[in-house]
This record gives C-alpha cells, sequence and structure tokens, in this order.
C-alpha cells in the first residue's frame, strides 16, 4: 500500500516479507495514554482500559525494508496533502512523491488509517530530520562485537534507548507467550 508493488502471493494468505508498521509507536505507549490519542481511533471497543495503540488504524502494511525507514523516521506520509508519500533523505525505495493507496485512506472504510495518527507521523518525521532538532532515532542494530550497555552508557540517549529496547523486548515476549497460550 505504500511501495505500490503489488503482493501476488496475498491470494493463497503469503504476507512473508510485509510487517505491519505503527504509526504510532507502541513503545511510547504511556504518551499515547497520557494524550489520550485512543480518541483517535475509531475502530475498536470502547472499553475504558482498552488504550487502542493496537488499532489497524495506527497501522500499514509495508515491506520490512521499508518498515524500518518508517520507524526510523526518513519517510512518512502528509494526510494534508493528498496523502503524498515524502522522503526526507534521498529515496532509494522509490516512495518519494507517490501517494498512499485508496483502500488504505478511504473514509467509508471503518478501517481506514487516522488521518491525526498520519499527520502526528508526519511531523514526528519533519523533527527528526531538522538539523538540530526533534528526538534521536536509534539504529536497530548494536556495532557488531561491542557491550550493548557499554554503549548505552556512552550515547546521550542511552536511557531512552534502554527503555525503548527493554519495553519492545518484553512486549514481543508477552505476545509470544499470550499466542502459545491459545
Amino acid at each position: 500500500m505504500v511501495s505500490g508493488a503489488p503482493n501476488r502471493l496475498a491470494a493463497f494468505g503469503d504476507f512473508i516479507g510485509l510487517q505491519a508498521a505503527h504509526l504510532f509507536p507502541l513503545a511510547k505507549e504511556m504518551i499515547w495514554r497520557a494524550n489520550d490519542y485512543r480518541c483517535w481511533v475509531m475502530d475498536m471497543d470502547d472499553a475504558p482500559e482498552s488504550s487502542r495503540i493496537n488499532s489497524i488504524q495506527n497501522g500499514l502494511l509495508m515491506s520490512e525494508s521499508l518498515h524500518s525507514c518508517f520507524d526510523q523516521y526518513l519517510f512518512s506520509i502528509n494526510p494534508d496533502d493528498g496523502y503524498k508519500i515524502i522522503s526526507f533523505v534521498p529515496d532509494n525505495w522509490g516512495v518519494d512523491g507517490r501517494i498512499l493507496e485508496l483502500p488504505c485512506r478511504e473514509p467509508s472504510n471503518p478501517h481506514h488509517v487516522s488521518d491525526e495518527l498520519l499527520r502526528w507521523h508526519f511531523r514526528q518525521g519533519v523533527l527528526a530530520n531538522m538539523r538540530g532538532a526533534g528526538e534521536p532515532t536509534f539504529d536497530n542494530d548494536f556495532p557488531p562485537r561491542r557491550d550493548q550497555m557499554a554503549v548505552l552508557r556512552s550515547e546521550p540517549y542511552g536511557k531512552e534507548r534502554l527503555e525503548m529496547e527493554v519495553s519492545e523486548r518484553l512486549k514481543c515476549a508477552t505476545q509470544r507467550s499470550e499466542n502459545h497460550a491459545h
């Protein structure tokens, strides 16, 4: 839906190589709850304990490589410019200037991606890519043969990165154990 490349195996239920990318990161759920961003999602139950952060409206399906770039705010989608995809760096993926495909943004579809969440992600992308502004984005991998804790201690945002890494890994472990329980 982002790259325009068709998944010819979808008819067989095969989505290998595709991932759901969250517009608002799961690792920032406390910020999501504190700002009541659940009001930007309309396709889930209104149970008071539900944060709705895992709604389909908070995600887009894309290739693994695009997912990584999207999470690093290397490109985003501007809902206020006709859902145009904007690359903030040289476009190695062929997405810059493309328009998000209609099924993702069709207002009559109750699961269409949230304009507010697209706008939030786009603004974060602008901030992350302005010289000297915004929060840092972190590499997904640590340098080879390096002590991960030593790397985190030496980084200016090491504490934040450690919190994010622990949160992500705990969520993955929790999801795996829940899936095995069913």
